[in-house]
C-alpha cells in the first residue's frame, strides 16, 4: 500500500473514532437534561461543543445543533444570563448559514422566546415569540405541532405581561384549530386545553375554568395514562381550583 494511501486510512479512521465519541458525549448530555441534571449536561455539552468546533468548524450542522443543546441545558439550569446569551448566538448563526424561515432556525428562536419568558423578560418574550409563531404559520402551516408551540408560548407570554385576556382569546383560538385538525386525544390539544383553563381561572371564569380543566386531565389520562407525571399535575391543578373556588367558610356568629 502506498505510504499516502496508508495515511489517509489512519487519518479517516481517527476521525470516525472521534465523531464517534462526540455523538456518544453528546447522546450522554442529553440522557442528563432528560433525568434534570441540567448542569451535568452543561458541562458536557460544552466539552462537545469545543471538540465538534475544532474537528468539522463552527458552521457545520453537528456544532450548530451542540450549540443549541448546551443553550437548553444552560436554560434548564437557571442560568438565564449564559441561556439567553446562547440562544442569540444560536438563532444568529442558523440565520447566517442556514436562512431566517429553516425550521432549525425557527426550532432556535421559539426556544429562545420560551427562555425569555422564564427569566421573566416578558417584553422579549413577546417580540420573538410573535416573530416565530407568523413564521411557522407561513412556513409550516397553523396546525403544524411546531407551530402551535410556538402559539401557546405567545399566548403565555402575554399573560405573564398582564394580558391574560388576550392571552385566553389566542389559545382558544390555537385550541379550535388544533382540535379540528388532530382530534381531543393529541398532547398540544391538552396542553393548550390546560393552558386556556389556567387563563380563565385567572379571570374568574372559574366554571370555564373547571370545564377545561376537567376534560384536559381526563383527556391525558386516556392518553399517557392515568400515572403519568403529566396526568397526575393535571389533576393535581384540578383539585387545587375546586379548593380554590369553594371559598372561606361564613363565620360563626355567636
Amino acid at each position: 500500500m502506498a505510504w499516502w494511501s496508508a495515511g489517509n486510512s489512519r487519518d479517516a479512521l481517527t476521525t470516525t473514532e472521534e465523531l464517534n465519541a462526540l455523538v456518544e458525549r453528546n447522546a450522554m448530555a442529553a440522557a442528563h437534561l432528560a433525568a434534570d441534571r441540567p448542569e451535568h449536561a452543561a458541562m458536557l455539552f460544552e466539552e462537545t461543543l469545543i471538540e465538534c468546533q475544532m474537528l468539522l468548524g463552527h458552521a457545520d450542522p453537528g456544532s450548530l445543533t451542540v450549540a443549541g443543546n448546551l443553550a437548553v441545558a444552560l436554560v434548564a439550569a437557571q442560568r438565564w444570563e449564559e441561556g439567553i446569551a446562547q440562544l442569540e448566538a444560536a438563532v444568529a448563526d442558523r440565520t447566517r448559514l442556514l436562512g431566517a424561515t429553516d425550521p432549525r432556525t425557527l426550532t432556535a428562536g421559539d426556544a429562545l422566546a420560551t427562555a425569555c419568558r422564564l427569566a421573566g423578560r416578558t417584553e422579549e418574550a413577546l417580540i420573538h415569540s410573535g416573530r416565530i409563531s407568523t413564521e411557522r404559520r407561513q412556513v409550516l402551516g397553523p396546525t403544524h405541532p411546531d407551530t402551535l408551540t410556538s402559539r401557546l408560548g405567545m399566548a403565555l407570554a402575554r399573560a405573564e405581561n398582564g394580558d391574560v385576556e388576550s392571552a385566553a382569546a389566542l389559545l382558544q383560538a390555537a385550541l379550535n384549530d388544533a382540535e379540528q385538525a388532530h382530534g381531543p386525544l393529541h398532547l398540544h390539544v391538552i396542553c393548550l386545553r390546560a393552558a386556556a383553563a389556567e387563563c380563565h381561572a385567572q379571570l374568574g371564569n372559574c366554571d370555564q375554568a373547571i370545564t377545561l380543566l376537567e376534560r384536559a386531565a381526563t383527556d391525558s389520562s386516556r392518553l399517557l395514562g392515568p400515572h403519568h407525571p403529566d396526568t397526575l399535575a393535571l389533576y393535581g391543578d384540578l383539585a387545587d381550583l375546586h379548593e380554590s373556588t369553594r371559598g372561606d367558610p361564613d363565620p360563626v356568629v355567636a
